[in-house]
């Protein structure tokens, strides 16, 4: 299965192996990582399952839709490499992949 790493603000990593077809977040919130809070359920609804996904990932990552750029208009600590995890869809090509957590979820 392919794995992501979760890495806290305080630098504290969390390696999960998820399920092709997951979501990001759904692999965070199924293993209990914190500082993804993902309010409404992975709908592209909110910006608390906000992460910055680290440089050679955004590529293959893809690009953020309307939607999610809106939603991720309200993370206070939006950057370049900001992603809404639950528009993050695990492939085998993202196996390896490393997401950084934002300080708090807004």
């Amino acid at each position: 299965m392919p794995t992501v790493t979760y890495i806290e603000h305080d630098g504290t990593e969390h390696r999960i192996e998820l399920e092709e077809g997951l979501s990001v977040m759904r692999g965070a919130v199924d293993n209990g990582v914190p500082g993804i809070d993902a309010d409404c359920g992975g709908e592209c609804a909110c910006a608390t399952c906000h992460v910055f996904v680290e440089e050679p990932w955004l590529a293959k990552t893809g690009t953020p839709s309307e939607q999610e750029a809106s939603m991720l208009s309200f993370a206070a600590t939006a950057q370049p490499n900001s992603r809404l995890s639950c528009q993050i869809t695990m492939t085998p090509e993202l196996d390896g992949l490393v997401v950084r957590l934002p300080e708090a979820q807004h």
